[in-house]
């Protein structure tokens, strides 16, 4: 049986201080059969994230709040590209936040996000999304769609990765 992932996007049109600025949102979930704390343990490794992730191909830096990241994503069937957005949030087990800006914010910005919901059993529900902002939202929206696909092999990549693994944080033996 195929994971359920339930995709959501939007766009609208939003005003602020005054100017008219586009917004479009993604949001995709997924059931793990594994606890929050394995999900976690293989988010917030940014070293070893680029062995099973199909996404983000190098995250160098650490998950925690106030640290600058410098990822690099190649969504499926786009070219790659590098931004180096700031942890907003990283509440272990429950929610991982960054945001970036593509040269200065307000052009294009994208605030980021990973939540885990535990929901028994030993399973997790995680919803990956990212709220992208700014004027030149509406022209990128072709690289939008594939960022979608990309979160959705993502999240069947952690899906498959953490129902793998069996140790209680996420990672086996022989990964160190």
């Amino acid at each position: 049986m195929l994971p359920v992932q339930a995709p959501i996007c939007i766009l609208v049109l939003a005003w602020k201080d005054g100017s008219a600025m586009f917004e479009r949102r993604i949001e995709t979930n997924i059931e793990i059969n594994a606890p929050a704390v394995r999900v976690w343990a293989l988010l917030a490794d940014f070293a070893r994230m680029p062995t099973w992730n199909p996404l983000i191909k190098s995250n160098p830096g650490n998950s925690a709040q106030g640290d600058r990241l410098s990822v690099y994503i190649a969504p499926p069937g786009k070219s790659g590209m590098r931004f180096k957005p700031t942890v907003l949030t990283a509440r272990p087990e429950r929610e991982l936040r960054w945001l970036g800006h593509l040269l200065i914010p307000g052009v294009f910005d994208g605030e980021h996000y990973f939540l885990l919901e535990p929901i028994g059993d030993g399973k997790t529900r995680l919803m990956q999304g990212e709220r992208f902002s700014g004027l030149l939202v509406g022209l990128l929206s072709g690289t939008l769609s594939a960022t979608e696909a990309g979160f959705k092999a993502m999240n069947t990549a952690l899906k498959r990765e953490a129902e793998r693994n069996g140790s209680p944080n996420g990672l086996d033996s022989a990964s160190f």
